[in-house]
């Protein structure tokens, strides 16, 4: 697992302005890291600013008809993933390999006009709910949603080690609930559901339920760890 402790990052450092960089297959949540290939004009232009800036931009899922405008400006899902840099190289014809860190949920409220070849929108952070009312039944959710994940722990014996030293570590359950979210094989909708759910209770819930119906099914869970690259 990354030592997150060697990346870091501040609500203060985010200008309030976010380099989109829209997927259509991909929800990053905090806490997490993804290699990302980076070879589209717009995304090196990017990946340039924020490397000679913040080391920041927001990944955000495409919405459904995105095909029909790939290369304009599609609709995208509100909430997104801020992510840093935590790693990177440039190939000899100007691609990238990136290793991005998830560090907050944004909401992104409005799309700025078009300044640069990528698409930039003014965001705000959002952070994890915690109600109070909750706070009794919170250590009970989370043995519940340990002991369901526990059962769909790949057979791959390096990724099950990893995993296993997760769970027996004392992790938030906020940061539990959004690995657990990004390592399930979902589908992105539903990954979107839980990455735009703020409230940790529910979300962990959402997780329950959601291992409940798929004990029975492991393709619901990848077969590797790390995950595998992404390509823009």
């Amino acid at each position: 697992m990354p030592d997150f402790e060697q990346i870091s990052f501040r609500p203060e450092q985010f200008s309030g302005v976010a380099r989109l960089f829209p997927l259509p297959n991909l929800v990053l949540f905090p806490h997490v890291m993804q290699p990302l290939h980076v070879f589209e004009p717009r995304y090196r232009d990017l990946t340039r600013e924020a490397l000679d800036g913040d080391g920041l931009m927001a990944l955000a899922l495409l919405s459904p008809g995105w095909e029909k405008d790939y290369e304009g400006r599609p609709p995208i899902y509100p909430t997104a993933c801020l992510a840093k840099i935590a790693k990177h190289s440039r190939l000899d014809d100007g691609r990238y390999n990136l290793l991005l860190v998830g560090v907050r949920r944004v909401r992104v409220e409005r799309e700025l006009a078009p300044l640069r070849t990528f698409r930039q929108a003014e965001a705000r952070i959002v952070d994890d709910e915690f109600p109070v009312d909750a706070a009794p039944a919170r250590p009970a959710l989370q043995r519940r949603l340990i002991e369901r994940f526990r059962k769909l722990l790949p057979q791959v014996p390096e990724a099950k080690e990893q995993l296993e030293q997760l769970l027996r570590e004392e992790v938030p359950l906020g940061i539990l609930t959004d690995i657990m979210a990004y390592t399930l094989d979902l589908d992105v909708a539903v990954k979107m559901q839980l990455l735009a759910e703020c409230n940790v209770d529910r979300r962990a819930q959402m997780l329950v339920d959601l291992l409940s119906q798929a004990t029975n099914d492991r393709s619901r869970f990848p077969g590797g760890w790390p995950p595998k690259f992404s390509v823009n």
